[in-house]
């Protein structure tokens, strides 16, 4: 009884003290996001250029979309995936389809949008933005009659 006792004034025992990390951090972002299904995304810049690489897993070439407008990056993805599991006998037992799109954006200004390039390989897609040098960049000085 003395330990019954003891485990009820335990506070660390508490289910909201033991998620709450959880509780704290997961109000801070939507509820409906299913944060296995965001596009995780590595951006890296030196003076050259941005590097883009977002991990695509399963995805096909042909279901990735990418643009480049007002120095933002769009890229989205669609993943359709099908699985029938039939028996020895050829009986469908269960057909099982999962649809999905995902998106997102970043503000990379300063691209020279020409010399972008991207590949997939091995599950990342890789994206390449060149910088405009100082002599692309143009000069903004308006001269008055």
């Amino acid at each position: 009884m003395a330990n019954d006792l003891m485990r009820r004034n335990d506070w660390l025992s508490d289910p909201f003290f033991n998620d709450l990390g959880r509780h704290l951090f997961d109000s801070l972002t939507p509820a409906n996001v299913d944060r296995s299904r965001v596009l995780k995304t590595d951006i890296q810049e030196n003076d050259q250029a941005y590097v883009v690489k977002v991990d695509v897993p399963g995805i096909e070439k042909q279901n990735i979309s990418l643009s480049y407008d007002r120095d933002v990056l769009s890229i989205a993805v669609k993943h359709e995936e099908q699985a029938d599991h039939a028996d020895n006998d050829g009986n469908m037992l269960m057909s099982e389809r999962s649809y999905g799109r995902m998106s997102r954006s970043y503000r990379l200004p300063n691209v020279n949008e020409g010399q972008i390039s991207a590949k997939v390989n091995d599950g990342v897609l890789t994206i390449d933005l060149p910088k405009m040098t100082s002599d692309q960049k143009g000069n903004h000085q308006i001269n008055i009659d």
